[in-house]
């Protein structure tokens, strides 16, 4: 057993190394927003306006979980240092327990100090389309999302389909989804680029080895217009007859709209929604989501900076291999993290080639 002077000279350092740690997530701003926040909440006239009460409860909420655990860590390391200011040598094992405990507790939270991206606590929008190789490509993207959705279940993520348009013959042409939960943008943003995948073709009578291509988008969802301003002078909106199928429930009314962001050319159309009004707003967070995702990749200050999507969002452009035929193997050719059990990777196994980005992004 360790002797009480190298167990409070531990505490000291455990302390520091907590206080650091809180300095890198701006705790200290993150504490004096979150108290901003609950002055507003505790006003008598807050719910007058009922959708800034929602968006600052909301803000507040996602505050709350995140600075909770630290704070707890805080007041528990300084609690321990009382304590091992008032030890003597019989209660050196109980000091020790509370040492492993609180170590245990921050070592949970660490992980945390990879997700300090200026958005990496939002919520995702996760847009996956298939390549140009016709029912193969469909196919390999429905399996993406399949992956995508096995992993958001096991992670505790809640996700949404916004919209989704079939295959032809088999899988989806295009799909969009919204992952929500603490960090799935930050999770999620090393996922963003062409996804290749090589096996033999079960649609192809002579079982032929073939090679498929699917994009995934991934951007942040902003769901507050305040965090990024859009000119509407600077918007082409255009609304058109949804094309969804089905009998009495069809669409027979202009519900759809295509948004076009003249400046980048970045354009969003949504259908999903009967009414109008709602496939507004959602294409709205949606071109929002992918100023915010574009603004990053540019390092732009503000959005009138933005020349339009750039290389990294480029088909060719391929961050990771699938190979199922001739060996069995993933690969990330930006951090060259592998795995052969592509089985598991499918069913959603993909918490090391998130680990594995983090980690390569720290050291860009």
């Amino acid at each position: 057993m360790a002797t009480l002077g190298s167990l409070k000279e531990t505490v000291g350092e455990l302390q520091a190394s907590i206080k650091a740690a809180y300095k890198t997530i701006d705790g200290e701003k993150l504490t004096s927003e979150h108290v901003a926040l609950k002055s507003e909440m505790d006003s008598k006239d807050f719910w007058a306006d009922n959708q800034r009460a929602a968006e600052v409860s909301k803000q507040f909420a996602k505050l709350e979980s995140r600075l909770a655990p630290w704070l707890s860590l805080l007041r528990r390391i300084d609690d321990l240092i009382q304590l091992a200011d008032l030890s003597d040598d019989s209660m050196a094992k109980e000091l020790e327990k509370e040492i492993e405990d609180i170590k245990k507790s921050f070592d949970g939270l660490k992980s945390e100090l990879k997700l300090s991206g200026k958005y990496d606590d939002h919520d995702a929008i996760v847009s996956i389309h298939s390549g140009a190789v016709g029912t193969d490509a469909q196919d390999w993207a429905e399996m993406l999302e399949r992956m995508y959705l096995r992993w958001a279940e096991k992670s505790k993520l809640k996700v949404d389909v916004i919209d989704r348009t079939v295959g032809d013959e088999a899988g989806i042409k295009s799909v969009n989804l919204t992952f929500n939960g603490p960090f799935a943008f930050g999770k999620l943003k090393g996922e963003h680029g062409v996804h290749r995948l090589v096996r033999l073709s079960p649609f192809n009578a002579d079982s032929l080895r073939q090679t498929s291509f699917a994009k995934v988008d991934v951007t942040p969802k902003i769901d507050s217009p305040s965090e990024v301003i859009v000119d509407e002078k600077e918007l082409k909106i255009d609304v058109y007859r949804s094309g969804w199928k089905g009998g009495q429930s069809v669409n027979t009314t202009d519900s759809a709209v295509r948004i076009t962001h003249l400046p980048t050319n970045i354009v969003v159309a949504i259908q999903n929604e009967r009414s109008q009004l709602q496939n507004r707003e959602t294409a709205m967070t949606i071109l929002r989501s992918k100023l915010a995702q574009l603004q990053l990749e540019q390092h732009a200050e503000s959005l009138a900076q933005l020349k339009g999507p750039n290389e990294q969002a480029a088909w060719g452009n391929q961050i990771r291999s699938y190979v199922l035929h001739p060996y069995k193997m993933v690969k990330d050719l930006r951090t060259n993290f592998e795995t052969s059990n592509v089985d598991a990777v499918l069913a959603g196994d993909i918490d090391g080639f998130i680990d594995a980005y983090l980690e390569f992004s720290l050291g860009k």
